[in-house]
Formats: C-alpha cells, structure tokens, sequence
C-alpha cells in the first residue's frame, strides 16, 4: 500500500499546504498550521472508519438502550472513579505529575485483571521490560502473568493489538508513540493527535479497552492538543503531593459514571492500596479543638467528605494578605466583605489565610459558612464546639442557602460522630428522621444567625 504524505492544515481557516510555512497562504495567520497526513493514497481513504460505524436513521423511542456491560478491575477506588469498571471498547486518558503512581496503578489493575482470566496487554514506550518487571517485584507481583510490550512505533503497537486481541490494553504514555506516516518527533501535536485516532479507532472496532497515559504541562493540564479529551471516553487525572503518601483520582470527563468522582489511595511499599474512610484524611488530629478550625462535609461526586478548614488572621501591615489553598481567593476576598458588611467582624487590618487540610481542592459554594465560621473562630481566638461541622452558600445579601444533597452529608456526618451541625434552613432534616440520630442539628437563614447559635455553644 503507498504511503500517505504528510500536508499542513491551518487550524485558523483550514486552508492547506504541502510544506511548514510560518505564515498560512490562505489567511495570513502566522503560526497555525499543524503537520497532518493528507488522504492521497487507495488505502487511506477509509483510514478513521471505524471510528463511527454507520448506522440507520431511527426515532429515539425505537432504539433499545442497553446497560453498559463493565469490567470490574478489582481496585475498588478506581472502580469507583470509572463508574464501576472498564467497559469494552471504552479509552481511557489518565493525567498526573511525574512519579505520581500512573504506571503503579495501572500495573496493579492489570496483574488483577489478568488474574481473572481477562487477556490484558501493557505496552511501555519509557521502559524496558526489565524495568516494567522489576518494578512489578518491588510491588510484590512476582508472578504476574500480564504480557508485556516495549514498543514506540504505532503501527506495530496496532498490529500487536490485532493479533492478541486483549481485552484490555495500556499505552504507557500516548506521547512516546509515533507513526511513520507522519515527519516530526513524537510528543508533537500531530503525532499525539494522530496516534490516539488510531488507537481509538483500533478500540471501537476490535472492542479492545485501551487506558492511554499522559503527560501534563507545568500548570498541571494534559499535554497536547485539547481534542485529545474530547475523542477519548473518560479522562482521570491523579492528584496530590509527592511528599504525601495520599492520592486522588477524580474523573473530569466520564460518558459511563458520575463527573468529579474520585478515588483516594495510600501509596505503600507494595503499592497503591485503596483508601476505605477518605474523611479520616481530611479531618483534625487535635485532641482538643483550637481556634481557626472548622469541618466542612463536602460533595465529590457521589461521595460526601469531611474535611477541615484551617484558617488564621493575624494583624496586617497596610496592604493586609489573603491567601488561600485549595479554596478560591476571589472567593475569600468576597466572603471577608460579607462577614464585615451583614455580620460586623472586620478583617480589613488583618491578614487572612486559608487552608483545606490534606491537599483536597474545595470549588463547590457550599464551603462558605464554614470557611467564615473558620474565621471568625481565628479573629477571636475561640475554637468551635468539639464535633461541630457546617457547610451552605453564603450570598452578599448574607442569607445561607442550601447546598446539593444536604441530607446525604448530615448522614455522613452523622456516621463518623459528629454531635453538632450548622446548616442552612432547607438542608434541615424532617422530623423523626433516624439518619442523623445523635446529631443536633441548627438550621438558619443568615450567616448572623449562625454567629450568634456557635456564640450560645461555647
């Protein structure tokens, strides 16, 4: 079969051209055009059909959905963060930091699957075998079965695929492969873009599972063109610091389970071991409350977490600092405005600093009234009853509003023994309610009125 030449497509006004141009001939962008490989060859014509088979035209009340069969892999938090499992024919991108624990995990689901007499295949393009296998000692897979592959090049990657046929196969990483059909060095744009169509297409017609490993910019996005994200199924992205032993998996993009959801593991010795209790991560070890503290039940997903909000206000200079970690500082800076205008604590001297314990990342509004409860407790030096929590939105109006699936979080609350819970009015249990047995619970309607119910508990 003649081999398909390579042509440059502006990404601007998609005009095209046989050689690299700093400028595009068509519209005079500079910079835009991108290396592709141009559909001049018999052979190549069909080359993305897999990709979306055809298919009759048919009235929606007419087509039979069918429940989406899934492979459970035997890691119980990445089962969690998949939405149950690896579902055939499904991609899979999985972003983190260098070193994080991507080719741990992943080694680990493999060796478990293939326990299970699941065909599995793990193709290395930034080891050797030798170190793929030494590395599946020192995680205690002695034993492994899982078949191995060093290989860069994409079509003998494809071809390996063909002729093994597993059910589930891992690219470690997307950006070390590379395709003859195209000029420039793997890594590019072009190749990573190209590389993971085929291999897409590779998934959807042999209903092979392919998990692709990426790497990510120093702003801690996936390297690569955005289309990569768009063309696979799920993206998962690894999170945390490499000085803890702590890591979160949470799904950004997810066609078959919950968006957000994460995973929690412990790294260890032997590996990655999922974590069963996350809130026991996030929650205070002090044997006695102090001042500045303050437990927020927080939605990842499906999964309701506590975590602690530190925060600690200190006399400022006349440019007074607010910084915070794992919560956003626009937000704070509203939040400060707020407590001063609707509840007459003044931080404006003051320095404020704001911390979610244990490296979590809070976006969601419902961290508000814990993060000003938090505040407050620094500002005068009083800590917040033994076993208190909150959580609600707060408005510039100071009014608290509800949160999303406030009984859920009472009930976690309640389960891990928490006594005393601040929440807004429609987050309030009915009465007689047994979930949140033991928990006394005070709703309000403004962050005043949650002022002064902490004020009568100390």
């Amino acid at each position: 079969m003649a081999k398909d030449k390579t042509t440059y497509i502006c990404s601007d006004c998609g005009g095209a051209t046989p050689k690299w141009q700093g400028k595009c001939p068509a519209c005079g962008a500079w910079n835009t055009l991108v290396e592709t490989v141009a559909d001049n060859a018999a052979g190549s014509r069909n080359r993305f059909a897999g990709l979306a088979p055809s298919a009759a035209v048919a009235r929606l009340a007419d087509i039979e959905a069918a429940e989406v069969a899934r492979t459970p892999t035997g890691i119980g938090e990445l089962d969690r963060v998949l939405g149950g499992g690896i579902v055939e024919g499904g991609v899979v991108l999985i972003g983190g930091d260098p070193g994080i624990g991507k080719s741990t995990l992943l080694l680990q689901a493999l060796d478990g699957l293939q326990r299970a007499d699941v065909p599995t295949l793990y193709i290395t393009g930034e080891e050797s075998g030798a170190q793929v296998a030494l590395r599946s000692r020192r995680l205690g897979l002695e034993q492994s079965q899982v078949q191995v592959q060093a290989e860069i090049q994409l079509e003998k990657i494809l071809a390996t695929l063909a002729a093994t046929k597993p059910a589930i196969a891992v690219i470690d990483s997307i950006q070390t492969v590379y395709s003859d059909q195209l000029t420039s060095a793997p890594g590019s744009v072009a190749q990573v873009r190209e590389c993971a169509a085929h291999l897409t297409r590779a998934a959807k017609s042999g209903g092979t599972a392919i998990v692709l490993v990426g790497h990510v910019t120093k702003e801690g996005a996936l390297a690569g063109p955005r289309v990569l994200e768009h063309m696979v199924d799920t993206v998962l992205y690894f999170e945390g610091d490499t000085h803890s032993s702590f890591r979160l998996v949470r799904a950004i993009k997810n066609r078959f389970g919950a968006v957000n959801e994460i995973g929690v593991f412990a790294m260890t010795d032997k590996g990655l071991k999922g974590v069963s209790n996350p809130s026991a991560i996030f929650l205070s070890q002090h044997a006695e409350p102090v001042p500045g503290s303050c437990v927020l039940v927080t939605l990842e997903g499906t999964r309701p977490l506590l975590v602690e909000i530190q925060a600690l206000v200190d006399s400022g200079g006349p440019s007074p600092r607010r910084l915070s970690v794992g919560l956003e500082r626009d937000r704070l800076a509203m939040l400060l405005a707020v407590l001063h205008r609707h509840a007459g604590v003044a931080c404006m001297d003051q320095d404020v600093f704001v911390n979610a314990v244990g490296g979590v990342r809070i976006s969601e509004p419902a961290a508000d009234l814990a993060v000003m409860l938090a505040i407050t407790s620094s500002l005068r030096g009083r800590p917040l009853p033994k076993g208190f929590l909150a959580f609600g939105e707060v408005g510039l109006a100071g009014e608290v509003r509800p949160a999303p699936r406030g009984q859920e979080r009472l009930k976690e609350a309640a389960k891990l023994g928490f006594s005393v819970a601040v929440v807004p009015r429609a987050n309030a249990p009915k009465k007689g309610s047994r979930e949140t047995e033991g928990l006394a619970i005070h709703p309000v309607d403004r962050i005043e009125e949650a002022l002064e119910v902490v004020r009568s508990l100390a």
